[in-house]
């Protein structure tokens, strides 16, 4: 951790909850140290993060908060956290796009950073069950007026979650008659044994058939949903293309997705060759060796 008095507050409250999460709980006076800050700037940031319910305060210092997996996050909660590596998956992924694509946006801050990202691209076809996600289109849309090549925006009707995104019979009947090129998923967990996983069990299933309905799917997720498990998988690694994640992915958990994912994208890093498909004979090679 940076002893940085200049730390902006985000930054200094994503380095308080990933040492948070590592070590299984801090100290205010270590963090005052590390950090080099004063203890009521520690304390503040603690209060702030404990309100956002990641972390929960203890006399002296915080420890982790384990959640159920039926715990789910509102929208709000959610965008206050990890916000740089956000923007970073969302630059990063947007680079996956051309123009004139149909492409799908699941629920998500991440997703809702992407969209940001995605305004400018000409002649797409936007397919979301997120609320935010079509709002970002529909304002960048009514800013600059008919402009030529605007996004064409489906959104699913469904009922809506604590993330703001619409689920339910509705939003799957709708998803299961529609085809895209990519689609782009937040999700609140990621892990080898679960696959992709969330904590309700209507989301699951939208989300099920948003991969159904996709020709490609890429996940967006930062390093802190690695590990995370929901109470309901919806897909498994190897229905994923590819992963965006940024920097904070560990050595230990690269190579368990580059067993699993043809392609794996870190923003801000070079990226690694896709892993070529085996065929059969090779599959059948492995197994007998």
């Amino acid at each position: 951790m940076s002893e940085n008095q200049n730390l902006l507050a985000e930054q200094r409250r994503t380095l308080i909850l990933d040492e948070v999460r590592r070590r299984g709980g801090v100290r205010v006076n270590e963090l005052t140290r590390r950090l080099g800050v004063s203890d009521m700037t520690v304390r503040r940031d603690l209060d702030a993060l404990a309100r956002q319910g990641v972390l929960e305060k203890v006399h002296g210092g915080a420890v982790p908060v384990v959640e159920a997996s039926t715990h789910e996050p509102g929208f709000e909660a959610k965008s206050g956290l990890e916000l740089s590596a956000k923007e970073d998956i969302a630059r990063a992924a947007a680079e996956l796009v051309p123009p004139g694509a149909a492409i799908a946006l699941s629920g998500g801050t991440t997703t809702f950073a992407l969209a940001h990202r995605l305004t400018d691209v000409p002649d797409l076809t936007v397919v979301t069950n997120s609320v935010r996600v079509a709002d970002v289109f529909h304002a960048a849309q009514r800013s600059s007026g008919s402009r030529q090549g605007a996004a064409t925006v489906v959104l699913t009707g469904g009922v809506r979650t604590p993330s703001d995104s619409l689920v339910g019979p509705v939003a799957d009947q709708a998803i299961a008659a529609l085809h895209f090129d990519l689609l782009f998923l937040g999700v609140h967990g990621i892990s080898v044994e679960a696959g992709l996983s969330t904590p309700n069990l209507a989301e699951a299933e939208t989300n099920r058939r948003l991969v159904q309905s996709a020709r490609r799917v890429v996940v967006v997720a930062d390093h802190t949903k690695w590990g995370t498990v929901g109470l309901s998988s919806f897909a498994s690694l190897e229905q994923v293309d590819t992963l965006v994640t940024d920097a904070g992915l560990t050595a230990e958990a690269r190579a368990e997705v580059s067993e699993h994912l043809r392609r794996l994208v870190v923003a801000g890093e070079p990226e690694q060759p896709e892993q070529p498909e085996q065929s059969e004979d090779d599959r059948a090679e492995d197994a007998d060796a």
